[in-house]
């Protein structure tokens, strides 16, 4: 299974790769990107099973990326990890089509919580 971690920090995608190793995900493909349009170029040479993303990156942004993903017919699980944790964009973001949204700062129980029923479905 290859997941993809997309987030303009390379600090961040850092901290999210050791923290779904942490969580038991380690024996999966993870890949990275620096925003949505870098993502979008890694799917089209490998589709991923699952996306990590951030909302707020330059060029191209978490929820115009899924939005793009739905538009073309890529139903590929997507969750926000993100700062934007109210319920105005969680509502966005459950309406364009995402799994979850896990908030920062985040837990190993976080990602636990949120990736076992979408990757065990």
């Amino acid at each position: 299974m290859k997941i993809l971690v997309v987030d303009d920090s390379k600090a961040m995608r850092m901290i999210v790769m050791r923290t779904l190793r942490q969580a038991g995900f380690g024996e999966h493909t993870i890949e990275e990107a620096g925003n949505g349009i870098e993502a979008l170029k890694n799917i089209e040479q490998k589709p991923a099973d699952l996306i990590l993303c951030d909302w707020n990156m330059p060029e191209m942004n978490g929820i115009d990326l899924l939005k793009k993903l739905r538009e073309t017919g890529n139903g590929v699980k997507f969750g926000f990890v993100t700062s934007e944790g109210n319920p105005e964009m969680r509502q966005i973001a459950m309406d364009a089509g995402a799994a979850f949204l896990i908030t920062k700062p985040f837990t190993v129980d976080a990602f636990q919580g949120a990736l076992q029923p979408v990757l065990t479905s």
